[in-house]
């Protein structure tokens, strides 16, 4: 098995111990992205401008390793409040082209940076 790092200075910066993104097996693992800046603002604003950033974040990443959102083949979500859920179902679609890709949403009690939505992606190859 092979493994390669991807990086990106147009998301935001992985801390050392992490990687933005790992192709493997024809496969791209994007870690998980919050509505932060490259320059690690959190943006704040409706659900909708907290994704807008997250998929933002998650196409430069995928885009540095060849991929896009085109190629998504499994999302997780992680909210610190399912309420979100409502209107993140009213924007996801957009990202996205069908098949849509296979997701889960978790509610978890708090996310890194205080952000409230977290998103992590697979992806193949183009």
């Amino acid at each position: 098995m092979s493994k390669k790092q991807h990086l990106t200075n147009d998301a935001p910066s992985a801390p050392h111990i992490l990687s933005q993104a790992i192709e493997s097996n024809g496969f791209v693992f994007v870690s998980g992205q919050i509505h932060n800046k490259p320059d690690g603002t959190l943006v704040e604003g409706s659900v909708k401008d907290k994704l807008d950033q997250i998929m933002l974040n998650t196409k430069n990443v995928l885009v540095a390793a060849g991929s896009s959102l085109d190629s998504v083949v499994k999302v997780v979500i992680y909210v610190t409040d399912m309420s979100q859920m409502s209107e993140l179902n009213e924007v996801y679609p957009s990202y996205f082209s069908e098949p849509y890709p296979v997701r889960e949403a978790v509610c978890v009690k708090e996310l890194p940076l205080s952000a409230t939505i977290e998103i992590s992606v697979i992806a193949t190859k183009e």
